[in-house]
């Protein structure tokens, strides 16, 4: 077992886990705080790696894409500070850092973790009933309907439209962007059948935020919906249909043991390069793999 404490957090490895608790520090983030312990498969890794700085060096896990729903609906728009897969270390314990590396690294390749696309979500996402308030507005979700209250400071031509009610079955597409500059952030939902082109500011499905401590919460909203959406890489509803069913398996003796064991570590070179390509796998990680695969070849 790897393990890495900070006052930012507490990363724990068992070779098939990595559980992720956020610190108690004050400046550990309100989101990251709100969403509490994370457990993250092996199989939804795309990476890990360590970055050492001065001051304090920082531990970065990269996920296959599509495999959170937080980061699917944030669109990677998340700060560090917000970012759940990241560690803020000290120099005392880069050497710790580094271990916890190269245990998950190591998982990756015995593995064989693919580092394709997921096509289903491999996080499950906030829990539900939530509630923030943020911006201007409230927005709530129960699993099923996703209520948008507004306050004081909202949009007249907004207000008046009153408290929406949106059902999870009339939801498209749910999208969080933070405030950046001048330009103010907002989450927003894109209602089918009724699309708009209006400004969050005047959007009757979008809550507005202004880049105040509490705007990244309306992140955990947005992900409890998304990960209830059907997955932007999956088959539509419609092609599950029309899929036609597999036929049965037939009963015929299996092959060579030499032609299969042939084919499958043909497999394994293909995803080493696949590995490598991404950069999970160093220069010479990716060497030493192919050989000892060219060995049995």
């Amino acid at each position: 077992m790897a393990e890495i404490i900070q006052r930012d957090g507490t990363w724990t490895f068992d070779g098939e886990t990595l559980r992720l608790v956020p610190g108690r520090d004050k400046n550990v983030s309100l989101l990251r705080k709100s969403l509490g312990e994370l457990a993250v498969p092996l199989a939804a890794l795309a990476g890990i790696a360590f970055e050492q700085g001065k001051k304090s060096g920082r531990l970065r896990l990269r996920l296959r894409d599509g495999a959170d729903p937080l980061l699917q609906a944030t669109g990677g728009k998340l700060g560090d500070a917000a970012d759940p897969y990241q560690l803020a270390v000290e120099p005392d314990r880069y050497g710790v850092a580094e271990y916890v590396v190269d245990e998950v690294r190591n998982a990756l390749l015995l593995e064989q973790v693919p580092a394709a696309s997921c096509e289903s979500y491999l996080l499950p996402g906030p829990s539900v009933p939530l509630s923030v308030s943020a911006g201007d507005g409230t927005a709530s979700f129960d699993g099923e309907h996703i209520r948008l209250e507004w306050n004081w400071k909202t949009e007249e031509a907004k207000s008046a439209s009153g408290t929406r009610s949106l059902a999870l079955a009339d939801v498209a597409a749910v999208e969080w962007q933070p405030a950046v500059g001048l330009e103010n952030g907002y989450l927003r939902f894109t209602v089918r059948h009724s699309p708009t082109k209006a400004p969050p500011k005047y959007d009757p499905n979008s809550v507005e935020l202004w880049g105040f401590k509490k705007d990244p919460l309306m992140a955990l909203v947005a992900a409890a919906v998304q990960v209830r959406l059907p997955h932007p890489s999956g088959p539509a509803p419609a092609e599950l249909q029309a899929a036609p069913a597999l036929p049965a398996a037939p009963s015929a003796a299996p092959p060579e043991a030499s032609g299969d064991d042939h084919d499958a570590l043909l497999r394994r070179l293909r995803e080493l390069g696949e590995l490598h390509q991404s950069g999970i796998l160093t220069d010479d990680e990716f060497s030493l793999a192919k050989q000892a695969v060219l060995k049995r070849m």
